[in-house]
């Protein structure tokens, strides 16, 4: 969605506040696409602080469906976004200001755009279904959450490799 910020800029100590849908059903992190479960409206203040300056405040929040690192189940990931920017106008035409702004297009924000970057900034690195998760059997591939496989899980230490090719000649 872009909503249009010349108004902001011509009127100095101007300010809006108003609530806008998150539209997007998915979101992706470069590599995977996740559901995103729940939303809120985008509470969106838009403020002229200054000659040629806006200030974006905006807070939200998400709830994304991504696997556990190690077993795989869906995880529900609550997510609290705060959005914080300013944008100046004289940057708006500069093309270096504009690659560290790719929610601006001209003077339209791209509010889409903004909530994106601020999912990938608070993505969490690991994901785990519980803290002490066992992870999925390297052989089988069996959920060891639920129980043991019985699978061989023995494995030699590289640095005795050489001893082993002694004794079996």
């Amino acid at each position: 969605m872009l909503y249009n910020l010349t108004d902001i800029f011509s009127k100095e100590d101007k300010a809006i506040t108003i609530d806008v849908p998150y539209e997007q059903d998915t979101i992706s992190n470069g590599h995977e696409t996740y559901a995103i479960l729940e939303k809120t409206d985008l509470h969106l203040t838009l403020t002229n602080v200054a000659k040629g300056e806006v200030q974006i405040e905006g807070e939200c929040r998400i709830v994304c469906e991504i696997p556990c690192a190690r077993c795989l189940k869906s995880v529900n990931v609550p997510m609290e976004l705060s959005v914080k920017e300013y944008v100046k106008e004289c940057e708006i035409g500069n093309p270096e200001a504009t690659e560290e702004m790719p929610y601006m297009d001209g003077y339209q924000l791209d509010i889409d755009a903004l909530l994106g970057n601020e999912i990938m900034i608070n993505w969490p690195m690991k994901v785990l279904c519980k803290e002490d998760c066992k992870g999925i059997c390297k052989v089988c591939g069996k959920d060891l959450n639920e129980g043991d496989c019985g699978c061989d899980s023995f494995v030699p230490d590289p640095r005795m490799a050489v001893l082993k090719d002694i004794f079996n000649t």
